[in-house]
């Protein structure tokens, strides 16, 4: 089985099927009409900082910015757990994205960088499409003590299309 078919089947029985569906759709189509003819289509899954995790990135007709991290959780009482982090806030203002998650055990992470195509790749190629940037790892120990972990990154895009070669 693909890595990236069975991140997809990890995403849907973790409940981010409606995610999913919308990134494949998306990945198939043009981008939207609001964003300028020539305004590329970031929307689908990406690499995230372990294997087997992942970010997931939809952009919307109208632009806005909804997706998720899938990781595996770090502390005592989560760990080896998968765990969903949906965005509480992003947005994508030409290249430049930006999102916050949501908290979960304690954790959240707030994302600024771009997000662009790999020069001479095919679109539907894995590593296609990069998020590239500064993310910061926040979280909560006893007492409400808050620790922050800075880092440069670089996500790569899993192929556009999971699903054509393994339905021939």
């Amino acid at each position: 089985m693909k890595p990236v078919l069975l991140a997809a089947l990890l995403a849907l029985f973790m409940g981010g099927e409606h995610l999913i569906a919308q990134s494949a759709h998306k990945s198939s189509t043009p981008p939207p009409a609001t964003a300028g003819a020539n305004a590329p289509d970031y929307s689908g899954m990406y690499t995230f900082l372990k294997d087997g995790e992942f970010v997931q990135l939809s952009v919307e007709e109208d632009g806005s910015v909804t997706g998720f991290i899938s990781r595996y959780g770090d502390e005592s009482s989560d760990s080896g757990a998968f765990l969903n982090q949906f965005f509480k806030k992003a947005s994508l203002d030409g290249q430049k994205l930006m999102f916050t998650t949501k908290t979960v055990h304690g954790v959240w992470f707030e994302f600024t960088g771009m997000v662009q195509y790999a020069g001479g790749k095919n679109p539907d190629e894995e590593g296609s499409r990069v998020i590239q940037g500064s993310l910061v790892e926040y979280s909560t120990g006893p007492g409400g003590k808050q620790t922050s972990k800075t880092r440069q990154v670089t996500f790569k895009s899993f192929p556009a299309d999971v699903d054509s070669n393994d339905s021939q």
